[in-house]
């Protein structure tokens, strides 16, 4: 069966619209759970604090002095701080988080503005993935093993937040995609 637009709504339809009950503990708490969209608010609200409190805490002196060596390790945006110098290319940094959170709060009322905001998330958090391999002192030989330093896990955190941000994708997207049908109907 090919699988095109119209034979993946049906699909995805006919999943999301099954009439089951849940029977054990378990699968009822797992349906609030769902019922109540929590994943979707705790990872939301989760990121937007997140990106808030790091964006701002990136315009000060000690934010900007605090990620010169994960920058400036960085083939992926070394060039930024060679180019804005380091406070600036902070500030900068910082206002991408501060406008990635507030259009992430738009896409509670327009989604597609939410979208945009974990698109940006997205390339932020893939940037900054990458400077687990590219910071030194990020992993350190332990008995001849590797293991990531505090600093490590600090930028480990941000494979995790690119997850969020594709989550948020697609979270909005599915609700501009659902309000673009409504529209055309």
């Amino acid at each position: 069966m090919k699988l095109d637009n119209k034979n993946f709504k049906e699909m995805n339809t006919s999943v999301t619209t099954a009439k089951t009950t849940p029977k054990s503990n378990l699968t009822q708490l797992a349906a609030r759970i769902s019922e109540h969209n929590l994943p979707f608010w705790v990872t939301s609200i989760g990121m937007i604090v997140m990106l808030l409190w790091a964006g701002s805490y990136k315009m000060t002196a000690p934010g900007a002095e605090g990620i010169v060596p994960l920058v400036s390790n960085s083939p992926l945006i070394s060039w930024h701080f060679k180019l804005f110098g380091p406070y600036v290319g902070s500030d900068l940094i910082g206002l991408t988080e501060i406008i990635a959170a507030l259009l992430i709060i738009t896409g509670y009322f327009k989604p597609k503005a939410g979208i945009v905001g974990g698109l940006i998330a997205t390339v932020m958090f893939f940037i900054t993935s990458t400077m687990v391999i590219t910071t030194p002192g990020a992993v350190v030989p332990v008995n001849g093993i590797g293991y990531m330093s505090f600093l490590g896990l600090f930028l480990y955190k941000d494979i995790i937040s690119l997850g969020v941000s594709f989550y948020l994708i697609s979270y909005f997207g599915k609700k501009a995609a659902l309000s673009e049908a409504k529209a055309d109907e």
